[in-house]
């Protein structure tokens, strides 16, 4: 009887499973709000890849549904196609922490539902502060709900992220981390692995940041081009230079190696619709992306941590 390959890899939908022990679907809401560094807070126009409607490319029903209404419309769908037993309501799009707290507190209690396990709330770091941590740490406690924190940081290179106009530096990805942590939230740090100036180096020191930090999951993005972008007019001026796909797959077998074992990674690659992009995946679909970032490790005989020997006093081992 042939057996099931081992994963390479701690997928998401693995430590949902352990954490859950039931299929769990994420259910993406989305919410009329911005960023601060669009609206002049931060900065102005925003990151020089991010597009008018922000990372809002899953299938999101229009933000002028209520979070109960979204919520019912996707539960019904998910529940039809996969049987899902649980959810996490996803606030994806934009900086969802830079809402005014009354609102704030508002929508995340419509989301506490019967069978919602997890909120997760996508955000800046620089964006987050004791405020808004302790009130889901009491909303936590009173609707029993897990809350995970999911956060743009996307280098540790501190020269790309001031050229992409992140508008935010290390610091805050750290210290926003460990705030977290201290109130016992999950996190999930989001990268892109291809960012023009970040090298192989970057990678490593990406996968070493996360897992000394002990950041709970990672999601990888590709570098996509958005129309009517920075990043846009630059590709088309010929300033802009991306590396090859098989370069890329190489620079996510190498974080996954430096990457901690027990850290879960949502995605390795990110998706954007074709109708809005001038460039997404070396026009190779998402899934066959995965597929050959999967193979790349059985073909090097290589898996996520094999190269995590940096952490607790190497030194001196």
């Amino acid at each position: 009887m042939e057996t099931t390959p081992e994963p390479r890899y701690y997928k998401y939908s693995t430590y949902l499973q352990e954490k859950y022990g039931a299929k769990v679907y994420k259910l993406s809401l989305s919410l009329p709000l911005t960023c601060p560094n669009r609206d002049g807070k931060v900065g102005r126009g925003g990151c020089i890849f991010c597009g008018e409607h922000g990372a809002r490319f899953e299938k999101t029903l229009p933000d002028s549904l209520t979070v109960e209404e979204q919520l019912a419309v996707n539960k019904e769908q998910i529940i039809k196609k996969f049987k899902a037993e649980k959810f996490i309501a996803y606030f994806q799009n934009y900086t969802n922490t830079y809402l005014p707290l009354a609102k704030f507190k508002e929508l995340m209690e419509s989301a506490c539902q019967r069978d919602v396990v997890e909120i997760a709330i996508s955000t800046r770091p620089d964006c987050i502060n004791s405020g808004y941590l302790d009130f889901l740490t009491d909303l936590s406690q009173r609707r029993d709900v897990n809350i995970s924190i999911e956060m743009g940081l996307q280098t540790v290179n501190y020269r790309t992220l001031k050229f992409i106009n992140r508008g935010h530096t290390l610091a805050e990805f750290v210290d926003a981390v460990l705030a977290c942590h201290e109130r016992g939230f999950s996190t999930c740090a989001h990268l892109i692995l291809n960012l023009p100036g970040d090298e192989e180096i970057d990678v490593v020191e990406n996968a070493k940041l996360v897992s000394a930090l002990r950041v709970s999951q990672v999601k990888l993005h590709s570098l996509y081009i958005v129309k009517d972008t920075v990043l846009e007019k630059m590709y088309q001026s010929g300033q802009l230079q991306l590396i090859s796909r098989e370069q890329y797959i190489d620079r996510v077998v190498t974080f996954l190696e430096y990457l901690h074992p027990q850290v879960a990674v949502q995605r390795l690659v990110g998706r954007a619709p074709e109708e809005t992009t001038l460039f997404v995946n070396w026009n190779t679909s998402g899934w066959k992306m995965t597929a050959m970032v999967e193979e790349a490790l059985v073909q090097q005989d290589t898996r996520q941590g094999k190269k995590c020997t940096y952490l607790n006093g190497s030194a001196l081992r």
